[in-house]
């Protein structure tokens, strides 16, 4: 009973990997998705075939190659945008372009990306409001404004040299600079 979608039977096998390895490590990788990225599930011998696909190139050791890409959402968005868009080049009897495909197909279809950038969006809004939070605090002379917006074009909301705007997905914050000289 495989461990996930992949089956050795969807794989061609190299002169030195089953398909059943091929099929493995697909799995394994989905599984390392779903969990969220949890390090114990980033053995060396994933570590060692991953860093191998995707066009990644080994770094002086796992930790540093999971510190690259998997220690943040922003990381993570990071990784996911690279696996999508790497064309998988190479022979399936040469190569693991076969399970690489098979891996985006499954990543695309079960939406990974769209759920990663949107939790990073929402991490970004709770930054930018707790900062606005931090900055009302200090100075309660600061002009605060919230202004729905349908772009990131801070132009759109009449932003001027002397106002920072956070501008998330659907309202954007603009702050007198002037008023919180003090922060």
């Amino acid at each position: 009973m495989p461990k996930g979608p992949f089956l050795p039977s969807d794989f061609t096998a190299t002169k030195f990997s089953a398909a059943a390895d091929k099929a493995e490590f697909g799995n394994i990788l989905l599984r390392f998705i779903e969990s969220e990225w949890a390090s114990a599930l980033f053995t060396k011998s994933f570590y060692n075939r991953l860093s191998m696909c995707f066009g990644h190139t080994a770094h002086y050791c796992r930790s540093q190659f999971y510190e690259e890409w998997f220690s943040s959402l922003a990381t993570q968005v990071r990784f996911l945008k690279h696996t999508l868009r790497f064309p998988c080049y190479g022979d399936p009897e040469y190569t693991f372009s076969d399970v690489e495909r098979a891996i985006q197909r499954v990543i695309s279809n079960r939406n990974y990306l769209a759920r990663y950038e949107l939790r990073l969006a929402e991490e970004q809004q709770a930054t930018d409001l707790a900062l606005l939070r931090q900055i009302s605090a200090r100075s309660t002379s600061a002009i605060v404004r919230k202004t729905p917006v349908s772009g990131t074009c801070a132009k759109t909301i009449g932003a001027t040299d002397s106002t920072y705007c956070c501008v998330n997905r659907s309202v954007a914050v603009e702050i007198n600079l002037e008023a919180c000289s003090s922060f």
